[in-house]
């Protein structure tokens, strides 16, 4: 069994030994939208507040900031809510999306934000997704010096700042970038 730690070796080295091939057989995915997560996927109104009382969203994007920790609580699990909002990390080879190989987008679990597709995900080794490149500009970087020894990249959704995982630059090509991502973070949403 490999540990936590040979598993960040590994995947700093870039073992990209197995690549993602196309789709095997459709998964449901786990969540479904809620209402005022729809309202924000379908752009509704600055005005708009939906009868769970969520937030208010415009077209060009959610009042992400409002939303207070309570709020977060109620539409997250407690992993889901331990690593978005709290910055934390699931255990590798844990995750429901690390060895998925179902084609389709990967999703903010927290506002629906397509992120990643999954033709750019691939098999790292570390024990988390792993994808080479994002949708868009839907994934924004900051600096990570919560372990002083080992700074980092931090990523997060750009609609409502959901910590996602770090990027590194051992990636396979073409971007040479492995975004090493939370499932605990993402909904796949199937194609087909």
């Amino acid at each position: 069994m490999r540990s936590v730690a040979s598993s960040r070796i590994v995947g700093s080295i870039g073992a990209f030994d197995r690549w993602n091939s196309a789709g095997i057989a459709a998964q449901r995915p786990a969540f479904v939208a809620s209402g005022w997560n729809r309202r924000r996927i379908m752009g509704a109104s600055q005005s708009s507040r939906d009868s769970s009382g969520g937030p208010s969203v415009s077209a060009e994007g959610a009042e992400f900031k409002s939303v207070s920790d309570t709020e977060w609580k109620e539409k997250l699990t407690d992993e889901q809510f331990y690593v978005t909002r709290q910055k934390g990390t699931e255990r590798a080879f844990s995750g429901k999306y690390w060895n998925t190989k179902t084609a389709g987008i990967y999703e903010c679990i927290c506002c629906g934000t397509p992120l990643f597709n999954s033709i750019t995900k691939f098999d790292s080794g570390t024990g988390w997704p792993s994808y080479y490149e994002v949708i868009g500009n839907n994934v924004k970087s900051e600096s990570d010096w919560s372990i002083p020894f080992m700074p980092r990249t931090e990523v997060k959704c750009s609609k409502c700042d959901a910590h996602l995982g770090h990027v590194f630059d051992d990636g396979p090509p073409p971007t040479g970038k492995r975004y090493c991502i939370n499932s605990a973070s993402l909904n796949l949403k199937p194609s087909g």
